[in-house]
């Protein structure tokens, strides 16, 4: 047996060795063959605008401490924004081809770029976009463009805007598995798909404002660009008045009915380029790593610190997809510390999550704005947790289509009581105090659990009312009757006091400046996030180093029914009170 062990101990030790040299090596490539990518322009360039691998505002800066190593992303929104800027007055660019793009941005997001399209196109070099086949997503998008392009037999998806929710009450007594739920405010819809068969008239009547809101954002910005009448728009919108190629001709919708090989032949007339030569490309994304690694003016010593917190708010050290008070918290800290930083703009996509995480950044935030100004900025959704820790800023910027609001709270446990009934369970507990055992999932909900978890509610939703009322100069009754779970966008959301400007975040970054008296400043970005060796082998799939798991499960299974195993995976791992927007919300 000893002669077994010591074998056994053998392979296990050459199996970590073989593991440790393999991580290895392949970091040290990551380490010293990370700049193949950089990008040579050469003279008569275009840019081309692939954006479907961008999805979030921020690449991220990532420290492995065990490996001494650190790398920064330049794929965030934020880099591509400051490569169109840049490539406004580069003289080796002469214009940008949006070419069967598949964008994955939100809303908020689309707007910022298509913007700085717009700005782009004032320094009088074109913009030019073709597709096989025009999602409504891009759509918003190339209708900035000079000429639009649609392949022969293409479609143009253009009809307005939905929202399906799916309810799971009957399924729940169905099955015995039974989500106990426990919530302030009645258009807490996050929960309501646990509670109800059907929706409820007071969650229609805010995604039905929603919907609308957000639409108004998106044709007024199409008629502008199309020269298109708001009218004329809803009902193309109405009667699919644009899905063939002929139709959206007919409507002014695109320009020009072509084949790909005929829209690089146009863009050659353009650039003066003979027939038989290929005319020179720029990507994007390599393109934003070069302006990123090479135009900051180090020179100028006064900083604006962006501080970005995107994703699901969870606790811990967080990371590009998932706010944790360990790396948001640390930014705050080291910005208001540093004497070179004057201003930080908070720049939040998050629905929410943890209130006791929000509360925590919340308070960080509070100590900061007594040594600097900090201004918000949201993206796409800054809502219940999210609007949490935007809510005493001393301004707050949103997009016209942001989500936000959703002030609101719920608790939620799954409970197996019934199921275990059914297939032979029986839970017994022994307990020394009346509220020693807590929550069982297979005891029926205790009523004195029950009420102690609804005051703990009450306690943190009239705590977010104060957060609220303080830091917007407003009355708890005033903020009350706009919260109660509600969300708005960001146009309703400037009416009913939630934020102060529309605008992105480069008018948050203007503001910030102007409060902090200064006139010249460079960008330093926030959070570095701390990880792990165990970290690093749990992004490893195989193909890329940094390929997260959810990516790939997304390749294998589909976009949808990713997201209702999220959805399953999220109900099953909240803990604690939660603030946090419905999940479900997607707007089709």
């Amino acid at each position: 047996m000893k002669f077994l062990g010591n074998v056994l101990a053998t392979v296990i030790g050459i199996f970590v060795f073989c593991m440790v040299f393999f991580f290895g090596f392949i970091l040290l490539g990551a380490i010293f063959g990370g700049d193949n990518d950089t990008v040579k322009v050469k003279e008569n360039s275009v840019l081309e605008l692939d954006l479907s691998k961008v999805t979030l505002d921020y690449g991220g800066k990532i420290n492995f401490k065990e490996f001494n190593y650190f790398e920064t992303k330049h794929d965030g929104l934020i880099d591509i924004l400051n490569a169109i800027e840049a490539a406004k007055t580069d003289n080796k660019i002469k214009g940008i081809s949006i070419l069967n793009n598949e964008l994955q941005l939100g809303m908020a997001q689309s707007k910022a770029l298509r913007d700085q399209l717009e700005n782009f196109k004032k320094s009088g070099k074109f913009v030019v976009a073709y597709s096989n086949f025009i999602s409504q997503r891009d759509y918003y998008l190339n209708s900035v463009a000079d000429t639009l392009y649609l392949n022969p037999i293409g479609e143009l998806d253009f009809k307005g805007l939905s929202s399906e929710i799916i309810y799971m009450k009957e399924l729940q007594e169905k099955t015995g598995i039974k989500m106990e739920v426990i919530r302030h405010g009645k258009y807490k819809s996050a929960v309501e798909p646990f509670l109800a068969q059907e929706m409820s008239p007071e969650n229609r009547e805010q995604i039905t404002v929603l919907l609308n809101s957000v639409w108004n954002t998106i044709v007024s910005d199409i008629s502008k660009s199309r020269k298109i009448s708001v009218d004329s728009l809803n009902s193309i919108a109405n009667s699919l008045g644009a899905r063939t190629p002929e139709l959206a001709l007919a409507k002014h919708m695109i320009d020009k009915i072509a084949y790909e090989d005929e829209y690089h032949e146009a863009i050659k007339k353009q650039l003066k380029v003979k027939e038989d030569k290929d005319y020179d490309t720029v990507d994007i994304l390599k393109y934003a790593k070069k302006v990123a690694t090479s135009s900051t003016d180090f020179s100028v010593k006064d900083i604006v610190a962006v501080v970005y917190a995107q994703g699901e708010i969870q606790g811990g050290e967080g990371d590009v997809n998932i706010i944790g008070e360990g790396a948001v918290k640390r930014a705050l800290k080291e910005a208001r510390e540093d004497e070179d930083v004057k201003a930080i703009v908070l720049r939040v996509d998050s629905p929410g999550g943890s209130a006791l995480t929000s509360e925590l950044i919340w308070r960080e935030i509070e100590i900061t704005k007594k040594v600097k100004p900090v201004v918000v900025s949201m993206g796409n959704v800054a809502a219940s947790g999210g609007y949490y820790i935007s809510c005493n800023a001393n301004r707050i910027f949103a997009e016209p289509n942001t989500i936000t609001g959703s002030i609101g709270v719920f608790g939620m446990l799954p409970n197996m009581n019934e199921l275990g009934k059914n297939i032979g369970i029986n839970a017994e507990q022994v307990k020394t105090h009346q509220n020693a055992s807590g929550y069982s999932v297979f005891e029926p909900v205790d009523e004195n659990f029950k009420a102690f978890t609804l005051e703990s509610i009450e306690n943190i939703y009239s705590t977010f009312l104060t957060r609220v009322a303080t830091g917007r100069k407003m009355t708890r009754e005033q903020v009350d009757a706009i919260a109660q779970g509600r969300v708005w966008t960001g146009a309703d959301a400037l009416k009913n006091g939630l934020v102060d400007e529309l605008g992105g975040l480069e008018e948050a970054l203007k503001y910030a400046a102007k409060i902090a008296k200064i006139k010249e400043y460079r960008i330093e970005n926030y959070p570095e996030y701390d990880k792990s060796f165990e970290d690093l082998i749990g992004n490893f799939t195989g193909i890329s180093m940094f390929q997260s798991r959810e990516t790939l499960l997304k390749e294998q299974i589909g976009e949808e029914n990713f997201r209702l195993l999220e959805q399953i995976k999220r109900a099953n791992q909240l803990k604690g009170v939660q603030a946090i927007m419905p999940f479900e919300l997607q707007i089709k």
